[in-house]
């Protein structure tokens, strides 16, 4: 089965093709000019940068509340419990992929969030609970 196509009609006329060899864990590559474009699969992927993106999220405890942030990305969350500080910040993580998707993905302070912002929207909430906390790798 071929897994590199040239151009985008050529692409689109073997879409399935594509995703069939995309979904058995095969990468298809699609050239377009001087641009070279990968499909993959999407758990494949996930479970890639799941073992690749560092968490790097800290906790503090202050009067009473546990905070979560990532250093060098703008979120945070804070909760009185652990779990529910660690729930609020997969929603803030959510609200920032979509940012990050609509506007920030250009801005030279953000652009290096390409893995984390992908990482979240492969990611069911269990996963990235599971990503956030070291659990699971």
């Amino acid at each position: 089965m071929n897994t590199a196509y040239t151009g985008f009609r050529d692409a689109r006329d073997h879409l399935k093709p594509i995703l069939d060899v995309a979904g058995s864990g095969r990468m298809v590559t699609v050239t377009r000019g001087d641009q070279l474009s990968a499909v993959v699969s999407g758990e494949q992927l996930r479970r890639f940068l799941d073992a690749t993106v560092q968490p790097r999220a800290r906790v503090v405890m202050e009067d009473g509340a546990f905070a979560v942030f990532i250093p060098g990305v703008p979120v945070a969350a804070e909760a009185t419990s652990f779990a529910d500080a660690v729930d609020e910040m997969t929603v803030v993580l959510r609200d920032y992929a979509e940012d990050w998707e609509d506007h920030l993905y250009g801005a030279p302070n953000h652009a290096d969030n390409w893995g984390l912002v992908n990482l979240v929207r492969l990611s069911s909430d269990d996963q990235l609970r599971a990503w956030l906390v070291g659990d699971g790798r």
